[in-house]
């Protein structure tokens, strides 16, 4: 089917436009690798979307085949480019339905949806780079963090540039939304009455050296905004707020690369190191 023009435009505002994508709950999807992670997460696409005459790859034709339920599109080379954001542009294009979203207030009733044991919580502050956000989540998802939480103002975090610097690990991750400080702290105060949750902050100033502090679960790593670190409020949440130790001339670390260092940190106290198992 040839794709239609008020089609071509919802797809399109999907691509680039934050409030049509919190209005549809749907993403704009490219690339092999993200679009495999997406079927594994079980996101359902809406749509698909290949070029005019071009020839598919056996797993292209799985994708189309398999998904009964979503719209496909065959579509002209020159409106195919203008929607691909690569130089050189997949096989398929795709929209899908968000999940794995929550925002704090509701989710006091999805008991299921947290931990029963030593959960392992990651806070944003205000984040406002897309590509820190999406390297945090795959080492978010490759150190096993249980809930990614975001806070105040930030970037969309359904952006396209999100999904490709996260390879795909945002549709495996457990995002909630957090609206406002008290809401935060109301589920702090019961998850430390329910799991003894710590809460450890990271900043270049903490009165603690990570090499001499144990950080392991349960915990909740708050790290700040790129360029106005965490807001008071988050300080005075913070049970510890540790330092990396640097060496060098430059004394901070990018906020993706210091996150990193401490979800390892955590998780290699969850690890058992003779059978790679927690």
């Amino acid at each position: 089917m040839s794709v239609r023009n008020a089609e071509f435009q919802i797809i399109s505002a999907l691509q680039t436009n934050r409030t049509k994508r919190s209005q549809e709950k749907e993403v704009f999807v490219e690339g092999t690798e993200p679009i495999k992670q997406l079927l594994t997460a079980g996101w359902k696409i809406t749509r698909i979307l290949f070029r005019e005459n071009s020839a598919l790859s056996f797993w292209a034709k799985e994708v189309i085949q398999n998904q009964k339920d979503a719209l496909v599109y065959e579509v002209k080379d020159e409106l195919y480019l203008e929607l691909s954001e690569k130089e050189n542009p997949s096989e398929l294009i795709v929209t899908a339905k968000i999940k794995n979203q929550f925002d704090l207030s509701g989710l006091s009733k999805e008991v299921s949806f947290l931990p029963k044991e030593k959960p392992f919580y990651l806070l944003f502050d205000r984040p406002s780079d897309y590509g820190n956000f999406g390297t945090l989540l795959r080492s978010a998802d490759a150190f096993l963090v249980d809930i990614v939480f975001v806070i105040g103002h930030s970037i969309d975090v359904y952006d396209p540039k999100v999904i490709r610097s996260s390879l795909g690990s945002l549709f495996h991750t457990k995002l909630v939304f957090v609206s406002n400080f008290e809401a935060l702290h109301r589920f702090v105060d019961s998850e430390k009455k329910r799991s003894g949750l710590k809460v450890i902050g990271t900043d270049s100033s903490g009165e603690f050296d990570l090499r001499d502090t144990s950080i392991t679960s349960p915990i909740l790593l708050v790290l700040g905004n790129e360029k106005k670190g965490m807001s008071v409020q988050l300080q005075s949440l913070c049970d510890q707020r540790v330092r990396i130790p640097m060496f060098g001339v430059v004394n901070s670390l990018n906020v993706s690369c210091a996150g990193s260092i401490l979800l390892w940190e955590v998780t290699k106290g969850r690890v058992d190191p003779k059978t790679n198992e927690f």
